[in-house]
């Protein structure tokens, strides 16, 4: 806890004064452009793997960056969705999964999870990526996990166009979804293309979209 107090301390001595108007005008409002979502996993930090400042990411984190579909689940995912998307107004989603998930293995592995039935309960969430996952051949067991991460990924962004803020938005071509993979030992990300129905190096493919949605036409 001494080491997390200190960088508060040297927070306040050294990197608030260089960025007291930003936090000034902060102080009484935010206008973030995208919302992230990603796991609490400690090694994926969402603003420094973007490099943005404060205020201009609104962030949901939980375990498996998971966006369970519509409806009134714990943990108030849907709550945070809506507002960001409905008062927010954010242009962009981001739903960024990484390599060697610890919610992702324990699927990909059958891990017995008895001993902590919320996160079992939790990680159902995922099904609908678990079996995708289990119908196709790996060449071995980080294969399997790392695909886990992949089809994760895929279902959340399917899950997240049932909440009806969502809905709404790409209806009325107000927001674009994406789709991140973040590889911690290279510091890679790939995103999901879904025109190709592949994941790309974003690097190489910075345009590139999860969900194409092309706005229907009331006659």
């Amino acid at each position: 806890m001494k080491d997390i107090i200190d960088g508060f301390l040297k927070f306040q001595r050294e990197a608030f004064p260089e960025r007291v108007k930003l936090f000034k005008d902060l102080a009484n409002q935010q206008n973030p452009r995208a919302l992230f979502i990603s796991c609490s996993d400690s090694r994926l930090v969402p603003e420094l793997v973007t490099q943005r400042e404060p205020g201009d990411l609104f962030v949901i984190r939980n375990a498996g960056n998971i966006v369970p579909s519509y409806g009134p689940e714990p943990g108030g995912i849907s709550a945070s969705v809506e507002y960001a998307v409905a008062a927010l107004q954010v242009s962009d989603i981001v739903i960024c999964g990484h390599s060697d998930c610890g919610a992702m293995t324990a699927i990909a592995t059958c891990k017995c999870l008895d001993h902590m039935p919320a996160v079992a309960s939790w990680l159902r969430y995922a099904d609908s990526a678990r079996v995708v996952n289990e119908a196709r051949q790996h060449q071995d067991q980080p294969s399997k996990v790392a695909s886990m991460v992949r089809e994760n990924v895929i279902a959340q962004l399917a899950n997240i166009q049932t909440h009806p803020s969502v809905r709404l938005a790409l209806e009325e071509g107000r927001v674009t979804l994406h789709g991140w993979i973040y590889d911690i030992a290279s510091g890679l990300i790939e995103a999901f293309d879904g025109s190709r129905g592949a994941f790309v190096p974003l690097a190489d493919n910075p345009d590139v979209q999860a969900i194409k949605y092309q706005a229907r036409r009331v006659a």
